[in-house]
């Protein structure tokens, strides 16, 4: 019995361009980003309280330092935590963290704006199993700004992750928080001292507006 034996021959299809600008998604490029950590946030969990009279005053020095940052074209990029709600978006942790909880007034005083990036992380690092890597890199970022709650656990985990990619950091003293100054103070110590983070205020870290090439 014969048999036959059909070939299908395929054409080479020009490989595409390399994608340069994730599609429009990503169409800022600065050497540094500004990250503002988990702070849209219902404050609903032990010791909120406590951490709100720290969170209060510093959501002041944020803003001014998030303007600063938009007048010298340096991206703003919200890391914050999904709250184990594997369904939810970021505009409607949003909306529920303005609604409910105890941090409704921070929450308005720093909600994003149309020009803002965001992503959500299922842990404490804003690195692991999120697209802040990826957008970053299309950033052209070399210097990420971390700022937010907690110091002690998410900024620090997220400054570990960003020194182990090899960012240069900025973690300025007055614009994250933890339950207590005494465990700030220690975060700060430890990413300044093993992770080469510069902790000045952030009235005096310098943002200039980047020159095209």
């Amino acid at each position: 019995m014969g048999s036959s034996l059909t070939r299908t021959v395929c054409r080479e299809k020009p490989m595409p361009e390399k994608n340069v600008d994730l599609h429009g998604s990503a169409p800022d490029k600065h050497e540094i980003a500004l990250l503002l950590i988990d702070v849209i946030n219902d404050f609903d969990f032990p010791e909120a309280e406590q951490l709100l009279d720290y969170a209060r005053p510093m959501a002041q020095k944020l803003l001014r330092l998030k303007r600063r940052a938009q007048k010298a074209g340096v991206p703003v990029i919200y890391a914050n935590d999904n709250f184990g709600r594997w369904k939810s978006d970021f505009r409607r942790t949003v909306d529920h963290c303005t609604r409910h909880g105890r941090g409704g007034a921070i929450v308005k005083l720093l909600r994003p704006e149309e020009s803002d990036y965001f992503v959500l992380k299922p842990k404490h690092s804003g690195f692991f199993s999120t697209t802040l890597e990826t957008l970053l890199r299309y950033l052209e970022t070399q210097t990420l700004i971390l700022t937010g709650i907690a110091g002690n656990f998410c900024v620090l985990f997220t400054a570990n992750d960003a020194y182990m990619r090899d960012f240069n950091l900025f973690v300025p003293r007055d614009c994250t928080v933890s339950n207590t100054k005494k465990e700030n103070e220690s975060a700060l110590r430890l990413m300044k001292r093993f992770l080469k983070a510069d902790t000045r205020s952030s009235s005096k870290i310098v943002l200039r507006t980047q020159r095209e090439p």
